[in-house]
């Protein structure tokens, strides 16, 4: 939580500690409600006194709508955009995005099948993580087997490494290359 964050949580707390309090006592008949106007009189009534409660009001009133209508972004809530924050009581460890998209690649590099990769990772506040993969085949590859291993593989690689779980790995074909002849001559 950010500092002003704090302080309007803080003050909005010891606000409505003092009201609450007001309140019960005078349903309690602790304090006259005749003695509370008065002193609300007075209050209004002299000018200094008056200003800096209208300026304290002023300040409670851009607390509260910044505190309403602002999200506060914190740095931790920021680092799912970038990758995952995993925390333990050692320490922090940040696995970027870019990480898991070499990750990725080298996975996909180890099929003889595919050609021209290119990988996407995505993910969420709650740590799901997606892989998208466009490629291109050989000719003589068997797509469907190529598909379903490299998502396997993918998935597997990703836990073993990084203890991550893989929601999806959506493979997108873009091209069969045609097998390259070799001449001999």
């Amino acid at each position: 939580m950010k500092f002003l964050d704090k302080i309007g949580l803080s003050l909005f707390s010891t606000l409505m500690l003092i009201i609450a309090i007001i309140t019960c006592s005078i349903i309690f008949g602790w304090i006259n409600t005749e003695w509370v106007y008065q002193i609300m009189n007075q209050v209004i009534e002299n000018q200094t006194i008056s200003n800096i409660l209208l300026g304290m009001n002023l300040v409670f009133i851009l607390l509260a709508i910044k505190c309403i209508f602002f999200e506060s972004k914190d740095k931790n809530q920021m680092d799912y955009k970038n990758g995952i924050l995993l925390e333990n009581s050692d320490g922090k460890l940040l696995i970027t995005k870019d990480t898991l998209e070499n990750l990725v690649n080298s996975v996909v590099s180890g099929f003889e099948s595919a050609e021209n990769v290119s990988t996407k990772v995505e993910l969420d506040k709650e740590n799901n993580v997606r892989v998208f993969v466009n490629m291109s085949v050989r000719e003589n590859a068997i797509i469907k087997e190529l598909s379903t291993n490299l998502q396997t593989k993918i998935k597997s690689t990703i836990k073993k490494t990084s203890d991550l779980e893989v929601k999806e790995v959506n493979i997108r074909v873009k091209d069969i290359e045609p097998q390259k002849v070799i001449n001999q001559g």
